[in-house]
């Protein structure tokens, strides 16, 4: 990819690390897109890859998908941003929370990382309390209070993820184990009458693909519940695609406030979070808990969000991509056997992925015992073979209703043929 590595080059001198976001930095150097169509990325040497990354989530209906296209179109004629209200958010309002029982009203906001923020800020201002109990592993966006790794031992304060977070920032933030709701107990008793609320992902997807245990999540509903704690369910990812009411749906669970995003804006810049009207009318302007944006309930993110929703309500679009996750994490657990590997892999709904480790990954500190360099080798070959997955261990691979069986055949014989040559 002879012109990627000239760009690369130019965006060094431009961008930290050639990039706007680290999560799209690959070594040696970063491949640059032209365009996209449907199940597939064509890059700037005009090599079509078969893309189950699909922007990190969003494109449950892969790119450009005729009916969101439409609908982008008309709105751009109508205009594409005016500074007040428009229709288009209350229909799209309305069409979102007729899936989510948990939630009278919604705010819109302009990413996943600003919906948590702001449903973190609203826990804390209707209890009146300031510390969150988040999970190690789980990712929600890149604000101070969750930007936090784990301590030096469970239900501890964490520590800053980054420089430039002052402790002051995650002195409120607790940290505990992924799918383990004891340590969720331990640690309310150990700060009893000081926990806001409880967030987590209901699939962990930030630290590639963990599920949680059969009755994880009612036990934190239930522990929430006992101790008087918010419940906040991080569904940035799992909103719309698990079902459409997202993993309260599939579950049969409910948060009390919600948080939205990827999904939702089919494809553009997009948040959300929501709760009963009793929480919601504490929001600015009704109630003194400040939020406010002004790019909030973009027009264009409502008009592409609200066809994406429409299509899922009319299709079998999620079906359709569970099944293609399926077929691909069979193929790789029956390679994975085949090879006698030490690795395992997960997969929930239209999402999997690979982890080159003898230990089951249940949580994140299983995660870190992955082989990260044999993984990149993995991803690095299937490019070659023009299939693109996940570009890092701790991401997740993503499937849409557009990969079609050509897609799944190409995708078959490329991890066919990257195994032999890995493991030969």
């Amino acid at each position: 990819m002879k012109r990627s590595k000239r760009l690369y080059e130019e965006a060094l001198r431009l961008f930290p690390g050639g990039v706007n976001s680290p999560a799209r930095a690959l070594k040696p150097y970063s491949f640059f897109v032209e365009s996209a169509s449907g199940s597939r990325l064509r890059s700037t040497e005009g090599i079509e890859l078969i893309d189950y990354c699909l922007g990190f989530g969003p494109l449950i209906l892969g790119h450009q998908h005729p009916k969101v296209l439409e609908a982008i179109r008309e709105q751009l004629e109508r205009g594409w941003l005016y500074g007040v209200s428009c229709e288009e958010e209350i229909r799209f309002a309305k069409r979102i929370l007729r899936h989510y029982s948990s939630m009278d009203m919604i705010r819109f906001v302009n990413s996943g990382a600003e919906a948590t923020m702001n449903a973190i800020r609203l826990a804390r201002g209707y209890t009146k309390r300031e510390k969150i109990i988040k999970f190690d592993g789980n990712y929600h966006g890149s604000h101070d209070s969750v930007l936090v790794k784990a301590g030096s031992s469970a239900a501890e304060l964490g520590v800053p993820a980054s420089l430039g977070i002052m402790r002051d920032s995650v002195s409120s933030t607790i940290v505990v184990p992924y799918n383990d709701p004891e340590s969720v107990e331990d640690a309310i008793k150990k700060n009893r009458g000081e926990v806001a609320a409880v967030i987590g992902e209901p699939v962990a997807v930030n630290m590639g693909l963990v599920p949680p245990k059969p009755g994880f999540l009612g036990s934190l509903r239930e522990i929430c519940d006992r101790n008087d704690v918010m419940f906040i369910l991080d569904e940035v990812v799992t909103g719309c695609r698990l079902a459409l009411g997202g993993a309260q749906e599939y579950f049969d669970i409910e948060a009390d406030i919600t948080t939205l995003g990827k999904i939702i804006g089919g494809g553009f810049p997009i948040g959300g979070y929501g709760a009963r009207r009793e929480l919601m009318e504490k929001v600015a302007p009704l109630g003194p808990i400040h939020n406010a944006g002004t790019f909030n309930a973009h027009p264009m993110a409502m008009a592409a969000g609200e066809a994406t929703v429409r299509v899922l309500e009319e299709t079998d679009a999620l079906r359709q991509a569970s099944q293609a996750a399926e077929r691909l994490a069979e193929l790789l657990k029956n390679l994975v056997e085949r090879h006698g590997l030490e690795a395992g892999v997960n997969r929930f709904e239209s999402m999997f992925q690979i982890f080159f480790t003898k230990v089951e990954v249940v949580d994140y500190v299983a995660v870190e015992t992955s082989n990260k360099a044999l993984y990149m080798k993995y991803l690095r070959q299937l490019m070659e073979k023009g299939v693109y997955m996940a570009p890092s261990q701790v991401e997740t691979c993503f499937t849409s209703s557009e990969h079609s069986e050509e897609d799944l055949e190409q995708t078959e014989e490329a991890l066919t043929e990257t195994f032999k040559e890995l493991f030969r």
